[in-house]
């Protein structure tokens, strides 16, 4: 279920807040899920195209067609899940939102965003103030 708009606020307020209290906490916690499993994911299929690599470079030398077709099947399935990897990985400045949906931001309109939602922010709270 989606957050509402005022939730989805109030998470970032808090989420600067962490920032501007811990920062070396709050990048401990950015650096774990979704960007931790997709890099470690990337690196064990590049490690078994390697090992196809090598069954396919043995299955020449020992003229085994069997295997060097095993090592050309685990080297093609190695790529294709470095490459999904690859393309899953948020990228970095990425955001990861609710339900863990990455919400990459708008190079050009995100610090204005940011600053109308500030804007809103202090005029609603000016509103309940007085």
């Amino acid at each position: 279920m989606p957050l509402s708009e005022h939730e989805q606020r109030m998470l970032e307020q808090m989420e600067r807040a962490l920032y501007a209290e811990d920062p070396k906490f709050a990048t401990a916690l950015e650096g774990s899920g979704l960007r931790t499993y997709t890099r470690r994911r990337v690196y064990q299929a590049v490690a078994g195209f390697l090992v196809g690599i090598g069954l396919l470079m043995a299955g020449m030398v020992a003229q085994r067609i069997w295997i060097s077709v095993a090592g050309f099947l685990v080297m093609l399935a190695c790529a294709v899940l470095a490459v999904t990897g690859w393309r899953k990985a948020p990228r970095p400045g990425a955001q990861q939102g609710p339900g863990g949906m990455v919400r990459r931001p708008a190079a050009g309109r995100r610090r204005s965003m940011m600053d109308r939602i500030e804007a809103r922010w202090q005029r609603r709270r000016d509103e309940q103030g007085h």
